[in-house]
């Protein structure tokens, strides 16, 4: 029987585990909240473990991934291997993976999306890493990801799994705006009476059906108008990234970054750039404005 190491408990981990058990994977999680823990540190989970070890990491991105893999480095042995499959920026999946071989532990990134949904549905995984080091833990990815062919990839080497994820919520932010704006202007128009059921009937036959969709259409069946939410958006930091590597490589990007710029746009009450076009639109066509 296959086991597995898993570090984070949280809304993803916790279901991830939930799934590899219900798929005959034996898993010791670990998490510093003690009544949904396993073992009662990283050491004591890696005890518990069969050699060649196999931890997954689901963590926080940042300082607190890079503390783990740190210390799991000094913990496993040759042989095992770390997953990193939080929402690591790509760049610092050599660095882990430099740091983790000089004990003789192979790295593999595994980029994740599937969110609360994942556990009934499964995961789509998009995984970088050396060939060895994907084949040990093949079995995990194939207890993650969702039936039949497609869901999982071995996107090429280290870096690889997590780069492909970015530009998976690069395109996410995207396809979101167009579905919101498209909604502003229904709602705009008297002409459009139901909205909602406007939505709902591109959820066949269309070329704009997806399962963001449906997700919206949920959310408008939930509540029509969407008038008890506030127009807020943040944003994880993966559209951020996604928009600098396309600076980086000369790659024209106008979709996804004009909505990492709408997202921005969310969080200001009162634009200073727009009062700022206002005025010039008062200054060279006495056009009104409103007073605050």
């Amino acid at each position: 029987m296959s086991s597995i190491g898993l570090v984070g408990l949280g809304k993803m981990g916790g279901n991830m585990r939930t799934r590899l058990r219900d798929a005959g994977v034996t898993v010791v999680g670990y998490d510093q909240n003690a009544e949904i823990s396993d073992a009662a540190s990283l050491s004591d989970m890696v005890d518990q473990l069969p050699t060649p070890r196999v931890v997954w990491v689901m963590v926080p991105a940042g300082e607190v991934t890079r503390q783990v893999v740190e210390e799991l480095g000094g913990l496993l042995s040759p042989g095992d291997v770390v997953v990193d499959g939080g929402n690591s920026r790509w760049t610092d999946d050599a660095i882990h993976a430099e740091q983790l071989s000089r004990n003789g532990v192979g790295y593999v990134d595994c980029g994740v999306s599937g969110g609360v949904w994942g556990l009934q549905n499964g995961y789509a995984l998009m995984a970088g890493g050396s060939k060895d080091d994907i084949a040990k833990v093949q079995f995990a990815f194939d207890a993650l990801k969702p039936e039949g062919e497609s869901g999982f990839v071995h996107a090429g080497a280290v870096g690889a799994g997590h780069f492909s994820k970015m530009v998976h919520n690069g395109i996410e932010y995207a396809m979101m705006q167009a579905y919101a704006e498209g909604f502003e202007l229904l709602e705009k128009v008297d002409l459009v009476e139901n909205v909602t059921e406007v939505f709902d009937s591109w959820r066949e036959g269309t070329v704009v059906r997806s399962w963001l969709l449906d997700l919206l259409v949920n959310a408008l069946q939930e509540d029509r108008g969407l008038s008890s939410i506030r127009g807020y958006a943040d944003d994880s930091g993966e559209g951020r990234w996604t928009v600098e590597a396309a600076i980086d490589n000369a790659v024209p990007m106008h979709a996804i970054s004009a909505a990492l710029f709408a997202r921005f746009t969310s969080r200001q009450d009162d634009s200073p750039a727009m009062k700022a076009v206002a005025a010039m639109r008062q200054q060279f066509g006495g056009h009104a404005v409103k007073s605050e």
